[in-house]
C-alpha cells in the first residue's frame, strides 16, 4: 500500500506524466475509505498539489500511487553520495 501524506507534506511527481519528477506540496487530501476494490484494500487518496517549477499555476489533482515522499528521494541521494 501507499504512504497516505498529510496536507504540508513535500512530494515528489512519479507518474508518467508531463509533471514527473516535478515536487510539490500537498494542498488537499481526499480519502476514499475503502478504496475502489469490493472488499477494501485501505484508503485510497487524491492530493491537490501545488507543484513547483510547472507550466500551469494552479495545483493539480495526483492518485496516491503517483506521488512519493521528497524525503526518501532525498534520503536515496544521500546514500548514493
Amino acid at each position: 500500500m501507499s504512504a497516505t501524506f498529510e496536507t504540508g507534506s513535500r512530494v515528489r511527481v512519479t507518474s508518467y506524466c508531463p509533471f514527473r519528477g516535478l515536487t510539490g506540496t500537498v494542498r488537499t487530501v481526499d480519502v476514499i475509505p475503502h478504496g475502489g476494490q469490493p472488499y477494501g484494500i485501505g484508503p485510497h487518496c487524491f492530493y491537490l498539489i501545488d507543484l513547483e517549477g510547472a507550466f500551469i499555476k494552479e495545483p493539480v489533482w495526483f492518485e496516491n500511487d503517483e506521488v512519493e515522499s521528497v524525503s526518501l528521494h532525498e534520503g536515496d541521494m544521500l546514500r548514493s553520495a
